[in-house]
């Protein structure tokens, strides 16, 4: 199976002006097509301009080079060895950031192609199927400054039928704790005890002062994971919000490749690695991520704020990953996050997705939707 053309796809939502921290109003799909007819998909939660430069980039020298032309007239069945073929031809100005970021939409595209030509699942090209349905938990952003706010953002996900939801940590906590508590208690109050809860500080915490005196309530309200607590550059600070009684996850606000979730584990700490499969180096990178959790007794749980294109590689993922873990479920009111796909994932009434079983990933493009937001 031979690439014949690769096709970059930037969207971006009419009036959206990235003021917020939300990125499904823009996106880049990458399209690989191979000399059978056949085409796979991905998409990448990064700047679509950026991952474009990255895949089109003519050629530098044998180690600095764009993806598509390091790609060209490859045998990209072998898509393990692709990747590190890949991560060769860019190691003089990649190897972390966004040129992994580039390298995850490649690879998430070669396994959607290859289920395609085989006629299966990506979820059974990965390992052996453990299970049919994943819990999905949904991440409700912005959460509000006051409880009625908190209530109503959280019905949102409610209504769509989760029966776990992860609430996110605003800036302004640090500096009022008590109106922080009486946010994180009335969400707890809304929900009741039933509903499983999470927090996401998503960068709203510089220094681990800011986070660390609501650790305790935390785990006095039975969250089951304190995400993102510091920037990731601080890697040490991380280990500060260990013994707690809480998990803590991070790596999902951009580390890539296993090299660098080693370090975030053995130095960081961390109980849960949280890469997001379009910016780790795609599912041949999460997988090889996973194999280094499980050697430590880590978890992993993938982020995913994307499109249901996201949703169905992590799915695929889950779907055999030795640990039964949940799926997080973007709330996010963009149109590219609902429509991008003609297929959905509805959250059935145990709170839980289905793990796709088309061909690939298993889902297609609404090329009504493509045509809508094309940027250019």
């Amino acid at each position: 199976m031979k690439i014949v053309n690769i096709e970059v796809i930037e969207l971006r939502v009419p009036g959206w002006n990235g003021a917020t921290f939300d990125g499904s109003y823009d996106n880049c799909v990458v399209m690989l097509h191979s000399d059978e007819g056949l085409s796979g998909i991905a998409e990448v939660d990064s700047v679509p301009q950026v991952i474009k430069a990255i895949i089109e980039a003519p050629r530098s020298h044998s180690h600095a080079m764009g993806l598509k032309e390091a790609l060209a007239g490859a045998d990209a069945s072998d898509i393990e060895a692709t990747w590190d073929r890949l991560y060769d031809c860019t190691s003089y100005y990649g190897r972390r950031g966004a040129v992994i970021h580039a390298l995850s939409a490649i690879d998430i595209a070669l396994w959607d192609l290859r289920g395609k030509r085989m006629g299966r699942p990506v979820c059974e090209l990965l390992g052996t199927k453990r299970r049919e349905r994943v819990l999905a938990y949904g991440t409700i952003y912005p959460l509000g400054d006051d409880a009625d706010a908190v209530r109503r953002n959280i019905d949102r996900g409610l209504s769509l039928g989760l029966k776990a939801i992860k609430i996110c940590a605003e800036s302004f906590w640090c500096e009022d704790f008590a109106t922080a508590e009486k946010l994180i208690r009335a969400a707890r109050e809304h929900v009741g005890k039933d509903i499983r809860l999470m927090i996401d500080a998503a960068s709203a915490w510089a220094r681990p002062e800011d986070g660390l005196p609501l650790m305790p309530l935390f785990r006095d309200l039975a969250f089951d994971w304190v995400e993102a607590p510091l920037p990731l550059d601080d890697v040490a600070g991380h280990a500060r919000f260990q013994g707690y009684g809480v998990a803590i996850g991070g790596g999902d606000l951009g580390l890539t490749t296993r090299f660098e979730y080693q370090q975030m584990f053995d130095e960081g700490r961390i109980d849960i690695a949280q890469p997001d499969v379009t910016m780790v180096g795609g599912l041949t990178e999460l997988k090889r991520v996973a194999n280094l959790a499980a050697k430590r007794g880590r978890r992993v749980v993938p982020h995913g704020y994307k499109s249901n294109i996201t949703i169905a590689a992590n799915l695929a993922f889950l779907g055999q990953h030795e640990m039964e873990e949940v799926c997080e479920y973007s709330t996010s009111q963009s149109p590219l996050r609902w429509h991008l796909t003609e297929e959905a994932f509805p959250i059935d009434g145990d709170g839980m997705l289905t793990v796709p079983t088309g061909p690939g990933l298993g889902v297609t493009l609404n090329r009504a939707t493509l045509d809508a937001y094309r940027a250019a």
